[in-house]
């Protein structure tokens, strides 16, 4: 497949849950593994805002990943809070260079095992709800249609999670993303419990679940009741069966 219907087939992917009941978690999530897939980075992160403009951590591809997110939230320093706060992509930041400005998250981030990282938006028409954070092992660099692709990306994860519906009526987006944030409370908690009783990392236990609600077409958040309270066991996870 070459890369130019591999980009139709992302963004075809993304548009597709751009419906009235569609899964919040779902679509971070599969922006998060898309963006590191299609610029070539090693991990990604994402914070989104909740209605009292809050931020907190909502999808990442690895446990290092989440935990680089919350350290940057815990110690308000980073690139993907100036990102925030001023709608601006910040690319192309080569940890070595950036000790005064970012002391603590550039020595958390060199720690993990990156060289780089780049913050990229989720805003429409000025508004910004959150950030895309991509992290690389060695310096990357993106050039300007790689930067493009990365927000054209982000656009339209922002447009799902808006809708005009949402622009309309501003107490449905907080709805919205207040239930997204109380949904990957309930996911980070079903991640441990599915890790604990199948004896696997919580990474492997997040791939078998997403691969559980594809199978079923269940929402994330009730596979991961399910398994909370028993009704999904780890055996029909993990025996490749469901």
């Amino acid at each position: 497949m070459s890369r130019e219907q591999r980009l139709a087939q992302v963004f075809v992917e993304l548009a597709d849950t751009l419906v009235d009941d569609f899964d919040v978690l779902e679509l971070l999530h599969t922006l998060c593994e898309r963006s590191v897939e299609l610029l070539e980075a090693d991990a990604a992160g994402l914070i989104l805002a909740d209605q009292r403009s809050v931020l907190h951590v909502m999808a990442s591809t690895t446990e290092e990943a989440k935990v680089l997110e919350l350290f940057v939230l815990q110690n308000d320093e980073g690139p993907c809070l100036d990102c925030y706060s001023t709608g601006e992509r910040m690319v192309n930041i080569d940890l070595s260079e950036v000790e005064q400005r970012w002391p603590r998250f550039r020595d958390a981030t060199i720690t993990a095992g990156y060289r780089s990282t780049h913050a990229i938006p989720l805003r429409l028409r000025g508004q910004v709800i959150g950030v895309l954070n991509l992290f690389c092992v060695e310096r990357s660099t993106l050039s300007e249609a790689d930067v493009a692709l990365g927000q054209a990306l982000c656009d339209i994860a922002t447009v799902g999670l808006l809708q005009e519906r949402t622009v309309r009526r501003a107490e449905v987006l907080a709805e919205q993303l207040q239930s997204a944030l109380n949904s990957r409370i309930l996911l980070e908690q079903a991640k441990g419990v599915l890790s604990e009783r199948a004896g696997i990392s919580v990474d492997e236990a997040f791939v078998l679940m997403r691969r559980h609600a594809r199978r079923n077409r269940q929402q994330l958040r009730l596979v991961a009741g399910g398994i909370i309270d028993g009704a999904i066991p780890a055996s029909e996870l993990t025996s490749g069966g469901d």
